[in-house]
């Protein structure tokens, strides 16, 4: 098909969701040659993750192999996400993610969980993550180096270090960590945040100056661990650029938001939209659907205080779960789709409560979500499509836990994946 969305004329697709599954499908779509335009109220929840996929990592025990363990997760979830992915999708979904990172590679695959450091040194089972990443798999480290930089408060390296250090894996022993702390030159600045730092990282200056620091605090470490700030457009001739001003392995840590890391992969895969001919509208709110005689044909959009419409021949509903908004839950305890008020299941019935006293807890509200069938259109009580030409994919697909199994990101990219395909298919 020729011609651009938004150019006046029904768009193919509408897809409501910049995070991983928004992108995910909207990108695909655009490069199979649909008119695609992707609205977003904000720059999406992907900006804020530590941009790795993480497939499974508990369930409930930590996951060594999530191609391994799913089909036994799946018997025993049978309403979860992935019981509609199949492991050939998955695998292809993971591959498509991979060809199109071009400024930097994805290492690993579903076979396998690395075991990478978070931002307070606690190990996190991750399937698939950036080659920057990949180094700080704990079960392959013995005596590393984790470096603070003493402008950035959200980053705390003795903590890591100690965290480290308790964290023996399978019985082996634990990693040797030693914190340092560096003084890079940031023009009297005494705050700077992850940003900025990603930023300055860019500049050969820099760079230099922090690796001849850094080399001169270094005893007999196997490998340096940094902050997730090396650098954003740049970020392959960056990180090795600095390993061999160091003279080591260096990897990064993820950090918490705003991330580095999901600033990068969130700038590819929108480039990615707008060479294919996808648009992308920031600061559109979907409100609502449109309908004609019963049959959605498109997608009620807010933009500061004026309401139009985003006609289209399909939509793919991205707006992720409870934390993202997809799903509201109000002061009555009501739970509803946010955007086309779509049949919500999963919540607690009669005086269960919805949320349990303490934050870790395993709260009755945290898989609520809408019921989708094997193509990912979202079905009412009854089992039947709300709308043929409707497909939902990441959060807001109810039955998963993703922040407790650490599935969030293989959900949302094989799912993103897969509603893409269903709509190609009707396409054809």
């Amino acid at each position: 098909m020729s011609g651009r969305a938004g150019d006046g004329r029904m768009a193919d697709a509408v897809v409501v969701g910049a995070g991983m599954a928004g992108l995910t499908a909207g990108v695909r779509l655009a490069e199979a040659g649909l008119r695609v335009v992707t609205v977003a109220k904000g720059l999406g929840s992907l900006r804020l993750a530590p941009a790795t996929v993480d497939i499974l990592g508990y369930g409930p025990d930590r996951v060594d192999s999530p191609a391994r363990a799913l089909a036994a997760f799946v018997a025993a979830h049978p309403d979860h996400p992935y019981a509609l992915v199949t492991p050939g999708v998955l695998a292809k979904s993971v591959n498509w993610l991979k060809e199109r990172v071009n400024t930097y590679a994805y290492l690993g695959d579903p076979e396998v969980n690395m075991l990478l450091p978070t931002a307070v040194g606690v190990p996190r089972p991750s399937a698939v993550v950036p080659e920057t990443m990949a180094g700080g798999d704990i079960r392959a480290l013995k005596h590393v180096a984790i470096i603070g930089l003493r402008a950035l408060k959200d980053f705390h390296p003795a903590l890591v270090a100690d965290n480290l250090r308790a964290s023996a894996v399978s019985g082996g022993a634990a990693v040797e960590a030693r914190s340092i702390m560096l003084n890079p030159p940031t023009g009297g600045e005494a705050d700077v945040g992850t940003l900025a730092f990603g930023r300055r990282f860019e500049e050969a200056a820099f760079r230099s100056a922090v690796a001849a620091e850094l080399r001169a605090a270094l005893h007999d470490e196997q490998a340096v661990g940094m902050p997730a700030v090396l650098g954003f457009d740049h970020v392959g001739s960056v990180w090795t650029e600095f390993q061999e001003a160091v003279g080591r392995p260096v990897f990064e840590i993820p950090t918490i938001p705003p991330s580095v890391p999901g600033v990068r992969l969130a700038r590819v895969l929108q480039e990615r939209l707008r060479r294919a001919g996808g648009r992308f509208v920031l600061g559109a709110q979907a409100v609502g659907p449109e309908l004609r005689s019963g049959k959605l044909v498109g997608v009620r959009i807010r933009t500061a205080a004026r309401e139009t419409v985003r006609a289209a021949r399909s939509v793919v509903l991205a707006t992720g779960g409870l934390a993202s908004g997809g799903i509201e839950v109000d002061s009555r305890g009501a739970v509803r789709e946010s955007v086309l008020g779509l049949p919500v299941w999963g919540r607690p019935s009669g005086a269960e409560p919805g949320f349990l006293p303490r934050y870790l807890d395993e709260h009755p509200m945290d898989s609520v979500g809408v019921r989708v069938d094997r193509r990912l259109r979202p079905v009412g009580p009854g089992g039947e499509p709300v709308h043929e030409n409707l497909h939902a994919a990441g959060a807001v697909i109810g039955g998963a836990r993703p922040w407790r199994e650490k599935s969030g990101d293989g959900i949302s990219l094989s799912t993103g994946y897969l509603a893409a395909g269903a709509i190609l298919e009707d396409a054809e």
